[in-house]
């Protein structure tokens, strides 16, 4: 394929970017007075240390894949360097950067890019939190997904890969810790209800004071 692909996918990838962070956090800024940004430098070599670097690989690679692949220095993969592939890619890019500005509006004043450990923000569970319990991270993955079918390269590949892995772990050694020690039995109940990253999958078994509440309801 022509080298406009690759600027093409460059370029919805920055304006995702540019949305998502930049837009987003003006946005919170202006009805709340804060930029929503929140960072604790982690130890190094700990998970979140590992969660952080690998999210950032993973997105600096999801912009430095196409620009390789313009300018030839990547090649993509033969099979999938085809223009319905493009389309198809293109869309699924769209619909995941649209939907990680949707997931963020919907938290309201709760968004935050980071956590401080000492903050406490209202726990927002309706909505498509009703749904799963990390929307934001389920677009920008199915984005980085589409990215791969605009730009079909083991590079681009090696983006998702390693945006997933930061996403997991910052979910589960980061996020997921802070809010249960935040919220409590509200927030155990929430895991125990809905999914964390698709619908129905990755529900938490009722544990310790949520689980203590609903055997005294029971009787």
């Amino acid at each position: 394929m022509e080298t406009w692909t690759g600027w093409t996918a460059l370029s919805v990838y920055l304006a995702g970017g540019v949305v998502g962070f930049g837009l987003r956090s003006w946005l919170h800024y202006r009805a709340t007075g804060d930029h929503g940004y929140r960072y604790t430098p982690p130890t190094l070599g700990t998970l979140p240390w590992w969660s952080q670097a690998l999210s950032v690989a993973g997105l600096m690679l999801g912009a430095l894949a196409p620009v390789l692949a313009a300018l030839g220095v990547v090649s993509p993969a033969g099979e999938l360097d085809i223009m319905p592939v493009f389309g198809v890619g293109l869309a699924v890019t769209v619909v995941g950067f649209a939907g990680v500005f949707a997931a963020q509006q919907a938290m309201g004043r709760s968004w935050r890019i980071g956590v401080d450990k000492g903050e406490r923000t209202a726990l927002v569970t309706s909505g498509v939190f009703g749904l799963m319990r990390n929307p934001i991270y389920t677009a920008l993955l199915t984005a980085q997904t589409g990215m791969v079918g605009m730009v079909p390269s083991w590079l681009q590949l090696l983006a998702l890969l390693s945006l997933f892995m930061g996403v997991e772990l910052q979910v589960r050694t980061v996020e997921e810790p802070y809010l249960a020690r935040m919220h409590g039995t509200a927030y155990l109940k929430y895991t125990a209800a809905v999914g964390r990253f698709v619908p129905g999958i990755g529900r938490a078994a009722i544990a310790g004071p949520a689980r203590a509440d609903e055997e005294r309801g029971m009787r």
